[in-house]
């Protein structure tokens, strides 16, 4: 059974420093997992939607699959563990 891919939505801010560490590692990830990672600005309408829907504390605001996952600093090894463990329970 081929591996699905899980998409992220990073809300990102200009000049934000935790956005651009949440961009790199969402491309530090994508080498180990099928992810497809979608950027919105969060001063685009998308942007805008998400964040009202959302309301983070901080940026960015990080969804999987269309659900909050993460506001600010981007819980690496918490989104790993997750990942992996959906490629397990789609392998099972």
């Amino acid at each position: 059974m081929p591996e699905s891919t899980t998409e992220i939505t990073l809300v990102h801010s200009p000049g934000c420093h935790l956005c651009a560490e949440a961009r790199a590692a969402l491309e530090d990830l994508g080498s180990r997992h099928r992810l497809t990672v979608k950027l919105v600005d969060a001063r685009s309408p998308e942007g805008l939607a998400l964040v009202a829907r959302h309301r983070p504390a901080l940026q960015p605001l990080v969804l999987v699959d269309g659900e909050a996952f993460s506001a600010g600093r981007l819980p690496r090894r918490k989104l790993d563990r997750y990942l992996n463990a959906l490629r397990d329970e789609a392998a099972s």
